[in-house]
């Protein structure tokens, strides 16, 4: 048998495929950017739902550029995408300084002056900020309009407003 992911030999059924050592380590745990994950290239376009799966949880997992572009390329239909979504790590939750969840497009209120960096400015303490942007991948940072100027702002430092 051979591995449905990368077609090494000696493989062994993990569930409804047939993985080498390597691709089960990844599918089953963490994953470290490598040579080896190149196969995903192949790995996507399969027939088979469970090897889209697969290939797209461990393609995730990596989130390093090449393997988010291979995730584009292949054309894998939504719902696989959302169920390696769910699989992989959690999504990131924005809070303010008070605890309540920020989503993109709310209003918050800046609790004290900050000084922006590189545009020699502060904005204020009670400065509104409107339709705020999530910065996906640091649930820390937002992005906002403030006298013009597009800046990331730091949750602690907001609260929510309405």
């Amino acid at each position: 048998m051979t591995c449905d992911l990368c077609d090494a030999p000696e493989a062994e059924t993990v569930g409804d495929l047939e993985l080498c050592a390597k691709c089960r380590e990844g599918v089953e745990g963490a994953v470290q950017d490598g040579p080896h994950w190149q196969c995903l290239h192949g790995a996507v376009w399969s027939e088979r739902r469970e090897v889209q799966l697969a290939a797209a949880q461990v393609l995730m997992k990596l989130g390093v550029p090449w393997a988010l572009e291979v995730l584009e390329m292949g054309a894998l239909p939504e719902d696989v995408l959302a169920e390696a979504r769910g699989a992989g790590e959690p999504e990131v939750v924005h809070r303010d300084t008070n605890g309540a969840v920020l989503s993109a497009g709310d209003t918050v209120v800046l609790i004290k002056d900050l000084p922006v960096k590189g545009a020699g400015f502060t904005a204020k303490r009670g400065t509104a900020v409107r339709g705020i942007s999530l910065v996906p991948e640091n649930a820390g940072h937002i992005e906002g309009r403030v006298d013009g100027q597009r800046i990331v702002i730091l949750t602690e430092f907001v609260k929510k407003q309405g």
